[in-house]
C-alpha cells in the first residue's frame, strides 16, 4: 500500500514594495494596467526619478506581497493588466511567482527592466507578457550613464534574450542633455535597430524631479524640440513604432 505524501507546503512570496499605482493606462501598451513598484536598484542614473522613493533593496516583511496580490484580485474587471517596475524589479528572485500569481488572476504581466540581471530576466521571461528594456547608452556610455562600470554587457544580454524569445517588447531611453548629443542618440537608435529592435520610445527627463541636483537645470546647448522631432521622423522607417515621450 502507498501512502500518499502530502505536498509540500508553498514558500510565501517576499517582495519589498516600494508603491502601487491604482492604475496607470501608459505603462503598459494596450492594457489597464497597476503598477507595482519594488525597492531597491543597482544603479545611479543622474535623471532618476524614483530613487528617493525606492531607497536601497532591502528584505522583504512578510505579508508585503500578499496584501497587493489581494488588492489586485479586488480589480479584476478594472483592470487585464500589472507592471513590475522599480528600482530594477528583476533584484529580487520571487518575482517570477508574484508573475504567475498576478496571471492567474488573469491579468497579464508587464515588466519594466534595464536587464541587470539577464539571468533573471530568463527564468522571468515564460511569465511574462510585455517587457520595456530600458536603454541607456551605447557600451560605455552606457556605464557612464548608469553610474555602473560593465553593466552594459550585462544589458546587452538581456537584449538579446528578448530579442531571442520574439515576445513583445519595446527599447526606451531617457533623454537628459547632460547625457547624449543628437548624434549620440540617433547613433544608439540605429545600433538597436541594426539588432532587431522593432519598437523603439524616447521619453523625456522631467528636470523637476532628478535625482542629482546637477540634472534639474536646463542644458545652455540643448538642440531645440524641433531637432528631436526631426531626428524622431527620420528613424521611423527602421522601425515598427518610434514613440517621442514627455
Amino acid at each position: 500500500m502507498q501512502i500518499p505524501l502530502a505536498p509540500a507546503p508553498q514558500a510565501p512570496v517576499r517582495l519589498p514594495i516600494a508603491g502601487f499605482e491604482a492604475r496607470d493606462d501608459h505603462a503598459f501598451p494596450g492594457r489597464r494596467a497597476a503598477v507595482v513598484y519594488l525597492q531597491g536598484c543597482p544603479l545611479q542614473c543622474g535623471y532618476c526619478e524614483t530613487a528617493s522613493s525606492m531607497g536601497p533593496a532591502r528584505r522583504a516583511a512578510a505579508g508585503e506581497w500578499d496584501a497587493i496580490e489581494g488588492l489586485l484580485a479586488t480589480r479584476v474587471g478594472d483592470l487585464d493588466g500589472v507592471v513590475f517596475s522599480g528600482g530594477e524589479p528583476t533584484l529580487h528572485p520571487d518575482l517570477p511567482a508574484a508573475a504567475e500569481a498576478c496571471r492567474a488572476l488573469g491579468l497579464a504581466v508587464g515588466l519594466h527592466t534595464a536587464g541587470a540581471y539577464p539571468e533573471r530576466l530568463e527564468r522571468l521571461l515564460p511569465h511574462l507578457d510585455w517587457v520595456a528594456l530600458d536603454t541607456k547608452g551605447r557600451g560605455a556610455d552606457f556605464d557612464r550613464i548608469a553610474g555602473r562600470a560593465g553593466i552594459w554587457r550585462r544589458h546587452a544580454l538581456s537584449l538579446a534574450l528578448l530579442l531571442e524569445a520574439g515576445g513583445p517588447f519595446e527599447c526606451r531611453t531617457t533623454l537628459h542633455w547632460r547625457d547624449f548629443s543628437l548624434d549620440a542618440l540617433e547613433q544608439l537608435a540605429m545600433t538597436l535597430a541594426d539588432c532587431g529592435v522593432r519598437r523603439y520610445a524616447i521619453q523625456l527627463a522631467r528636470l523637476e524631479r532628478c535625482l542629482d541636483p546637477a540634472y534639474r537645470g536646463a542644458v545652455e546647448d540643448a538642440p531645440p524640440r524641433e531637432a528631436l522631432e526631426t531626428l524622431v521622423r527620420r528613424l521611423r522607417p527602421h522601425f515598427e513604432r518610434v514613440e517621442l515621450r514627455g
